[in-house]
Parts: C-alpha cells; sequence; structure tokens
C-alpha cells in the first residue's frame, strides 16, 4: 500500500534530475556574467588587481546580469522559473 503523503520514485528522481539541471545552468550563468562585470569595472588588463569599489561594482553588474538572465528565462521559457533549461 502506498501513501499518497508520498511521492514516488520517479517523482523523486525527476525532481533531483531538474534541480540539478536548473542549479548547473544559474552557476554556469552567474559565472559567465560575473567574469564580464570584473572585465567590465575593472578593465580587462586590471582584472586580477580589481580594487574594493571595482569589485562591489563587478558584483553589481553579476547580480544584474543574473536579475535579467532570470527576466529573458521567464519571457522565454516557463512562466513559473527563472531557468533556461526545458521542464524546469
Amino acid at each position: 500500500m502506498t501513501d499518497p503523503l508520498l511521492p514516488t520514485a520517479e517523482t523523486v528522481v525527476k525532481t533531483a534530475k531538474t534541480y540539478a539541471r536548473d542549479l548547473a545552468e544559474r552557476t554556469l550563468a552567474t559565472a559567465i556574467v560575473a567574469a564580464g562585470g570584473v572585465a567590465v569595472a575593472a578593465g580587462p588588463a586590471d582584472m586580477f588587481s580589481a580594487s574594493f569599489w571595482e569589485t562591489m561594482a563587478a558584483a553589481g553588474i553579476a547580480a544584474a546580469g543574473t536579475l535579467l538572465k532570470g527576466m529573458a528565462a521567464r519571457a522565454f521559457g516557463a512562466k513559473n522559473s527563472a531557468s533556461l533549461a526545458k521542464g524546469v
């Protein structure tokens, strides 16, 4: 007899797979946007010797880029997800 309050094994596997895809996409997108933020804030030649304020600007640029990516994902993907991955 199955308990109606517990998810099935198929649901758990699907949920874990969906979570992994979503997490991988968000991690990769944030890394790309953060690298771009450092390049814009400090300049490509100085990206390994950025000042405190350049680092803060890079963090802000990365956050803004991630926000825009999430908004684009809602516009082009599932309406209730900030992921571009299908099925998330």
